[in-house]
């Protein structure tokens, strides 16, 4: 099966490329073990409890997404270490969003343990999205313009309820102004 296509509508938008390059959900448990020091194929399979087929195909995948290395270790060279990259790092802000949306909207209580900044002790703040000056944005406060418009504010989209008053009034919109 080829890579899917994507509505002309989402075209240039990068979020089928990263859900592509992630798979399911096995991948962000396998991502969320290695961020807390998991390294090791019986690890991983021993902490998630997941099947070693599954496992070995979702580790396969994120190494060849350059999510996750694959270093043989020295002390052994038959064992192997599965470690984050770079890449792999900056999905831990998504990991962390995904995670406190869930205690606030899964209905589970949350539980075990809290992540907290290590000068401190205290618990990190919740994910937000944030200006370029630091302002905290709400859905109404963001729009859409294209790349390198010499015009930003002329080819403004507004996203959010904005847009579906947009649409509504305007008929459909195509994406492509």
């Amino acid at each position: 099966m080829g890579p899917r296509k994507c509505p002309d509508a989402f075209e240039g938008c990068a979020l089928p490329a990263a859900l592509e390059a992630m798979g399911e959900r096995w991948s962000f448990l396998i991502l969320r073990a290695a961020f807390d020091g998991i390294v090791y194929f019986e690890d991983f399979q021993s902490t998630l409890g997941i099947a070693r087929n599954i496992l070995s195909n979702r580790l396969g995948r994120l190494v060849g997404n350059g999510i996750l290395s694959r270093e043989p270790v020295a002390s052994d060279k038959r064992r192997i270490a599965y470690r984050l990259t770079e890449k792999g790092m900056d999905l831990v802000p998504v990991m962390i969003a995904l995670r406190q949306w869930g205690e606030r909207w899964s209905g589970c209580p949350a539980g075990g343990p809290v992540l907290s900044d290590t000068r401190d002790h205290r618990p990190i703040r919740r994910i937000a999205i944030q200006a370029w000056d630091g302002r905290a944005l709400g859905h109404g406060d963001m729009c859409w313009i294209e790349r390198d418009c010499p015009d930003p504010a002329a080819k403004a989209r507004p996203c959010g309820p904005a847009a579906a008053m947009a649409t509504c009034e305007g008929g459909p919109r195509s994406g492509k102004d």
